[in-house]
């Protein structure tokens, strides 16, 4: 019997029953969903980062290639009273390196750059081996070596321009105009006490920089640097370099410590001239230190000596208490207060008021100080200015020492009619002598120049009448017979007061002196007030008639000729008088 086999149907394999899953529909449906979801919000988010808020991404995009480049502003020049430059800013370039990239130079390139900057091969592997992203190589090089260097298209080294000061006059001017420092912002003097008008304001560029830092193109617009505005002073650059020549002769001739000369306009305050020696050069400040920054006319204080004696006489005459011809008995020469005695160096017997400046008399100067309540003579050098800064706004002005009056022992209150038991700055004791230039008013100073259409005014001090007789009794003092005829100035008639003072240290007097002499010029129209003082003269003298007051007769005469002021006097001068009295 034959069995006969139904034949198999075959089974696709996707058919199997094996790989069938049991899903339920919903659920594939929901995955489809999800899926669908996912993609919009992603097409949502790169269509919201790039049209709606695409900042994100162009920040990031402009971090690596677009940078901001600062425009350096021009500081503003300086310059005197005619125009003359006496500071300004020059342009010049700044090497830098991205150091990652400066590394790959070859040993040649190194020492091609390295000697073109003048700088120690170790030195400038120093500097490209360190780990920052921008390092200085060399701030402020000359533009031709600049382009020397960038000729040489060495790998990492960039430049930039940036500007240098410059000082035309060099240490002639140092105390007044000061300095800036490498970024071109004011250290000292003029440069720092007009730092905001002098510095302008930095514009800026936008650009697109490759990773090795060159600049690919401009973008945006550029915003123009503001340079700064120039800055006029008063100062006469010609009166200013003939102070300066005869204070450092005068240092040199006594062999003395230092110096300072002040020279102002009587008619409005203005400084015309303002020296120191020793001095230093703005453009080459390397190793500087110490004394030849010290601004001596404005930031030193001494004691003055005879120099104050005619406020006291001014004070007097103001007061009604005496005349010019009242007489004083200096007798037998010597005044003795409590334990202490006053001194004159010669006896004198009686004086008038006008011979006790003359003569510059202490035991006279004296008694007519102890004739006031200390309050009174307190209240004048209050309102003359010492004691308290003059003002300026200039850095590092003082105000000095003067001491409450309750305070005040009948001895002090008698030296410090003759200068001693207080201290001033010199630019503070020149401005005090123009209450006598200026018909007793005490002018406001100024480093800047004057509108010379507008009238000055200060705070009245004394009456026109007490000045003119003080300036009568001050040309006495340098006729033959006072203490400084070495100060008389051919063609003119010119008054002064001469100072000798013992400087103080560590609480001591000591056997060192400071001379000076405070004038004024011409004695019929003044319109200068020259104070000069030499610290510690050795040589040739230390009296103040014969130290300063030829240098004021020398400064004095010169710059009343710069100036053009008429003869007021014969030519003719006699020979000076060698006195040597005390002041």
């Amino acid at each position: 019997m034959v069995i006969r086999r139904r034949p198999q149907r075959g089974h696709r394999y996707s058919e199997s029953p094996i790989l069938e899953l049991a899903l339920q529909g919903w659920r594939s449906r929901m995955v489809g969903l999800l899926l669908l979801a996912a993609l919009l919000a992603l097409i949502f988010r790169a269509f919201y980062l790039q049209v709606i808020h695409n900042d994100f991404l162009q920040e990031k995009g402009d971090s690596r290639y677009r940078r901001d480049i600062e425009v350096s502003a021009s500081r503003g020049k300086i310059v005197d009273r005619n125009g003359d430059i006496l500071a300004v800013s020059t342009p010049m370039q700044s090497i830098w390196a991205i150091p990652g990239d400066a590394r790959t130079m070859t040993a040649e390139q190194k020492r091609q750059l390295a000697k073109l900057l003048e700088m120690d091969g170790r030195e400038l592997d120093g500097k490209i081996a360190s780990d920052k992203t921008f390092v200085y190589i060399r701030r402020q090089i000359a533009p031709e070596t600049g382009e020397r260097i960038a000729a040489l298209k060495l790998p990492g080294i960039h430049q930039e321009r940036e500007y240098r000061r410059f000082y035309p006059a060099a240490d002639m001017t140092a105390h007044l105009v000061g300095f800036t420092g490498v970024d071109d912002k004011g250290l000292e003097g003029v440069e720092l006490a007009f730092q905001q008008s002098l510095l302008g304001r930095p514009g800026n560029r936008t650009v697109i920089r490759d990773r090795r830092g060159n600049i690919v193109e401009d973008v945006g617009a550029m915003r123009p640097p503001q340079d700064g505005k120039d800055i006029r002073l008063a100062l006469d650059a010609k009166i200013q370099y003939l102070a300066y020549s005869q204070l450092k002769a005068t240092v040199a001739a006594h062999k003395a410590k230092a110096g300072g000369a002040v020279v102002i306009d009587a008619r409005n305050g203005e400084i015309l001239a303002l020296v120191n020696w020793p001095t230093y050069n703005p453009n080459n400040r390397q190793n500087l230190s110490g004394a030849p920054l010290r601004n001596r006319a404005i930031t030193d204080t001494f004691e003055p000596g005879s120099v104050m004696k005619p406020f006291i006489a001014a004070l007097a005459l103001e007061q009604g208490k005496v005349t010019m011809n009242t007489p004083i008995d200096t007798a037998p020469g010597r005044m003795t207060i409590g334990v202490a005695t006053i001194s004159d160096a010669h006896r004198n017997g009686v004086l008038t008021v006008a011979e006790v400046i003359q003569k510059s008399s202490n035991v006279g100067i004296a008694k007519i100080a102890l004739g006031f309540p200390p309050r009174d003579m307190w209240e004048l050098f209050d309102r003359l200015g010492f004691g308290q800064a003059p003002n300026l706004g200039f850095p590092g002005e003082v105000g000095g020492r003067l001491r409450p009056w309750k305070s005040w022992r009948p001895i002090e209150q008698a030296t410090m009619a003759y200068g001693h038991g207080i201290s001033v700055s010199l630019l503070q004791l020149a401005r005090a002598y123009c209450t006598f230039a200026s018909d007793g008013e005490l002018l406001p100073l100024s480093l800047l120049r004057v509108d010379d259409a507008v009238p000055v005014h200060g705070d009245r001090i004394f009456s026109p009448q007490t000045v003119r007789e003080l300036r009568l009794m001050l040309e006495m003092a340098v006729q033959p017979g006072g203490t400084a005829p070495q100060a008389r100035v051919a063609g003119y008639r010119v008054g002064g007061k001469t100072g000798t003072a013992y400087k103080v240290e560590d609480g001591a007097y000591a056997r060192k002196y400071v001379a000076s002499f405070v004038g004024i010029a011409p004695l019929s129209d003044p319109r200068l007030v020259i104070a000069v003082m030499i610290d510690e003269p050795s040589e040739a003298g230390h009296y103040g008639g014969d130290v300063a007051g030829p240098a004021f007769s020398r400064i004095a005469a010169g710059a009343l000729r710069i100036l053009g002021v008429p003869l007021d006097a014969p030519l003719q001068v006699a020979a000076a008088d060698t006195l040597k009295e005390p002041l």
